[in-house]
């Protein structure tokens, strides 16, 4: 199937599709498929609001020709993609409001994917999920939709996403690949399709469950750890000791691990643990480690508030309606992505001691901030006055060219969540 150079479809266009089918598109040819419409405007015209992608290696690769050879064909109608024999699941896999994992994206991809499939098409999945998802779920959803059997007519892959957003190093072709197939000649074709177009070469699975599990605790043990380095801070902090210097001393020993405190937010670290803890919980196991990293992580943004209003009464500052610039709303820095950022519960926190917070992020997508937090990046006007107190908490690497000075009144506090800034100008530190 590799050497016939198979047509591919890839679904869902976000941080995860869009680098993936870029880089099979320069071999392959490559329906992407997305359920914006606008999103599919955006691509064809050469814009990414994700910013993972350059407009000019973007329009390298985009074709208004279906039929061309190879190539990325753009289309927000399903049915554009029937003659694809590969079908790669790029949706996200977000918890609800109690952090239970949401599958519906998941199944509405592969109920879709179900009606266009062929015998003989093999349907992979990039999504994050705990153990089980792809056969136990999955599948059925794609059985109930074509009419046809699971490793019969067609058949099922899991090659898990290791996308980096921002980062411009570890791009989706330098990083390898878990792969993993229903059948050992699936399993074979997936790992020379991934083999193809990933540099850094992949990994066979011996099954994708093993697969599914692999992917869901890389994410997890960084939760963990993360969290482990959280409650070092909060307890250095009572003891007066800063905790980036403990860090940087003990660091000097060839097998400590190199994790520093802050917020765990984002679309997997803050969101993985709790699949893990779900199915964990099936299987009649009660995840005590796992949640209790998920407890403090998830706590962090209500501490950091507490510690800069502490230290702006200690500065002798009024609280009420204190005027406090945030700067940084993404959930990392030299990003746009706004989705699960924990900057929200700080912002949420200091509006609780009745402060006026002003947000100040050049990276984050304003429509989606707006959209989904009521937040507005104040990017303009937010250079124009003066500040009680100012908090960075995304570490954008614009920020080091702002005038800190030029910002602060006298005995405001600078509050530098990400040990970022030059230690002369910051008040606190977490």
């Amino acid at each position: 199937m590799i050497n016939n150079k198979p047509q591919i479809g890839i679904i869902g266009l976000g941080y995860v599709g869009l680098p993936l089918a870029v880089e099979f598109a320069k071999q392959y040819k490559v329906f992407g498929f997305d359920i914006s419409n606008k999103r599919i405007e955006q691509l064809i015209t050469g814009f990414d609001h994700t910013k993972e992608i350059d407009p000019v290696n973007l329009l390298e690769v985009i074709t208004a020709d279906c039929s061309a050879s190879k190539g990325l064909y753009c289309t927000y109608d399903i049915e554009q993609l029937k003659p694809c024999s590969i079908y790669i699941v790029t949706v996200p896999t977000p918890v609800d409001k109690n952090n239970r994992p949401d599958l519906s994206p998941l199944i509405n991809a592969s109920l879709s994917i179900g009606k266009i499939l062929k015998k003989g098409d093999i349907v992979i999945y990039e999504s994050t999920v705990y153990p089980g998802v792809t056969e136990d779920e999955c599948v059925p959803a794609l059985e109930s939709a074509s009419g046809m059997k699971h490793n019969l007519d067609f058949f099922t892959g899991y090659s898990p996403e290791r996308i980096n957003p921002g980062d411009k190093t570890h791009t989706v072709a330098k990083i390898r690949k878990i792969t993993s197939g229903s059948t050992p000649e699936t399993a074979e074709i997936v790992d020379q399709l991934y083999k193809s177009i990933i540099s850094a070469g992949t990994f066979k699975a011996d099954s994708i469950r093993v697969a599914e599990a692999a992917k869901v605790i890389e994410n997890a043990q960084r939760d963990i750890n993360i969290a482990f380095v959280n409650e070092l801070a909060m307890i250095f902090n009572k003891m007066g000791i800063d905790t980036h210097k403990v860090l940087e001393a003990a660091g000097t020993k060839w097998n400590f691990l190199n994790f520093q405190p802050g917020l765990v937010g984002g679309h997997c670290i803050g969101v993985d643990p709790y699949y893990l803890a779900q199915k964990a919980q099936e299987v009649g196991y009660h995840p005590e480690i796992i949640l209790a990293g998920r407890r403090i992580n998830d706590g962090m943004g209500a501490y950091v508030a507490d510690q800069f209003i502490k230290k702006m009464i200690c500065m002798g500052t009024s609280v009420i309606n204190a005027e406090v610039l945030i700067l940084g709303f993404t959930f990392k820095e030299n990003c746009p992505d706004v989705r699960n950022t924990r900057v929200i519960d700080i912002v949420n926190r200091l509006k609780e001691y009745n402060v006026k917070v002003h947000v100040h992020d050049p990276w984050a997508n304003a429509d989606h901030a707006k959209n989904s937090y009521g937040i507005i990046c104040e990017n303009g006007e937010s250079k124009d006055r003066r500040y009680d107190g100012i908090l960075l908490a995304v570490a954008h690497e614009d920020f080091k060219n702002i005038d800190l000075e030029k910002l602060r009144k006298p005995n405001a506090v600078l509050y530098d969540l990400k040990a970022f800034l030059p230690d002369n100008l910051v008040t606190a530190r977490l």
